[in-house]
């Protein structure tokens, strides 16, 4: 009677003296960061998203200061306070008479700042998309002249600094000082808390004029300082016009 028989298993690789398996395609050692076998350039891709997660990280952070500080103000507003001579709960809150005219001009220069960081951040990501072109022979993509976005920014963030200044003298002038009433403590609270957060974003500007004119940084890793300092400094525009529309309606 016939019998049947499996067929025989087909021998893996790498026995009997086989070849081995093949080695992992696309060029790269298995690390799957896109640089190629025994490459040691750094993976600005991935730097660029680190960084951006760590920004978002602090932006999150700033975020949850002022949400704490406005919901101060606003209970503070309509909270009494005991008076010991009166014996009895009195609102203490007061007016404050804002620069508005001032405020709007600080506000006109921060905005405006924004638009040429967006220009020098837009600038910078288009040098680094050419830049390895530059290694290709008989490629020249010549000298690109650009205009000095960086410099005007940074001017325009000290004149909105300047601005703030002569915004708080003008209030001392009209007898509002930071203990005249809640009202004008929280003004100055506020209004100092974003410029100190805004100085941080000049520090970090000057930073990426020095790597871009100074130290001679490649242009990928000018670029990461370049990018993340563009979308922190959008949001201190976007953090002020929050301030300045609360201090103006919710008084």
């Amino acid at each position: 009677m016939a019998t049947y028989s499996p067929s025989t298993p087909v021998t893996q690789l790498g026995r009997g003296g086989d070849r081995g398996a093949p080695p992992n395609g696309g060029g790269d050692d298995g690390r799957g960061d896109g640089s190629f076998s025994g490459s040691r350039l750094p993976n600005y891709g991935a730097r660029l998203r680190r960084a951006r997660l760590g920004l978002v990280c602090g932006i999150a952070t700033v975020s949850m200061v002022f949400i704490s500080l406005t919901s101060a103000y606003v209970v503070r507003q309509g909270l009494p306070t005991f008076d010991g001579a009166t014996n009895s709960y009195v609102r203490d809150w007061g007016q404050v008479q804002l620069p508005w005219m001032l405020l709007a001009i600080n506000t006109a220069l921060l905005l405006i700042s924004s638009l040429t960081m967006e220009a020098a951040r837009r600038g910078m990501a288009r040098r680094a998309a050419l830049a390895p072109l530059q290694s290709i022979p008989g490629i020249a993509i010549g000298e690109e002249k650009s205009f000095p976005w960086l410099g005007v920014t940074v001017l325009l963030g000290f004149g909105f600094l300047a601005g703030q200044w002569m915004a708080w003298g003008e209030l001392k002038a009209r007898g509002f000082f930071v203990d005249t009433n809640p009202n004008s403590s929280f003004v100055y609270l506020l209004t100092a808390a974003h410029a100190v957060h805004l100085a941080g974003g000049i520090v970090a500007l000057l930073w990426a004029a020095v790597m871009t004119s100074l130290l001679h940084r490649p242009v990928e890793g000018r670029r990461i300082v370049v990018d993340v300092t563009a979308w922190y400094w959008h949001f201190m525009a976007v953090l002020w016009i929050y301030v300045f529309a609360l201090l103006g309606f919710a008084r």
